[in-house]
Formats: C-alpha cells, structure tokens, sequence
C-alpha cells in the first residue's frame, strides 16, 4: 500500500501532501496549505474522488469532457504527459511529475486510484 506524507516547508511554513506508492515514489503532489488541516482535507478528497474519477485525455483531438471529479491527461509545454485529479467542486486536488510516455501516465492514475485509501504521516522539511 502507497502513503500519504504532508510536509510543512521551512521556507514558508506552508503545507503540503505526497501520495507516494508502494514504492515510495510520488504519484500525486497537492498544491500548498496555511495550514496541516487543509493538507488533511485535501487528502480526504482525494480518498473521496479519486476511487471514481475517470479520465479525461485532453491529449487527443477530440477530448470527450468528463464530469467532475476526474483525472485531466494533458501534454504540458515539455511536451510529457501529465495528470491532475479535480474534485467534484471543479478545484484542482492535486497533479502528477511528467512522464514520457502516455501509458505510463495512465499508470499514474491507476497507481492513484489504487493507493487513495493509505495511511497518512507527517514529515519535515
């Protein structure tokens, strides 16, 4: 099973969150929190939407549109693949690294659904 890890920067004091795989890779990185209990909400959405998003790929010519929640499969300005899961309210819950291949960011996603109920713990940075 992946794991959830919030780490408070010492820069700005802001929170965060890695869902990380079995493998202890990160999978999903959230935006950044005031505080430890935004990182917890955020992570309890994506336990919440994760499990049911499907995906929308915004990398061929004609994406069929999702309902939230969903994963987005984008291309970015690197030209690798990325995703992101929205929530059901439209908000953006998380994203993934870059992969080079589409297949493998599909992986990601199956890697999210999968790993959404982990434990969760916290770390310094």
């Amino acid at each position: 099973m992946g794991k959830y890890v919030i780490t408070k920067s010492v820069k700005n004091g802001k929170y965060h969150f890695n869902l990380c795989a079995s493998n202890k890779e990160p999978i999903l990185t959230s935006q950044q929190y005031m505080a430890k209990k935004g990182a917890m909400k955020g992570i309890r959405s994506v336990m919440k939407n994760a499990p049911i998003a499907p995906i929308e790929d915004q990398t061929v010519e004609k994406v069929v549109k999702e309902k939230n929640p969903k994963f987005e499969l984008y291309t970015g300005k690197d030209g690798k693949f990325y995703f992101r899961l929205v929530a059901a309210n439209g908000q953006p819950i998380g994203r993934s690294e870059g992969y080079n291949e589409k297949a493998t960011a599909k992986n990601g996603i199956k890697s999210v659904k999968k790993n959404a109920e982990s434990e969760v713990e916290t770390a310094e940075e």
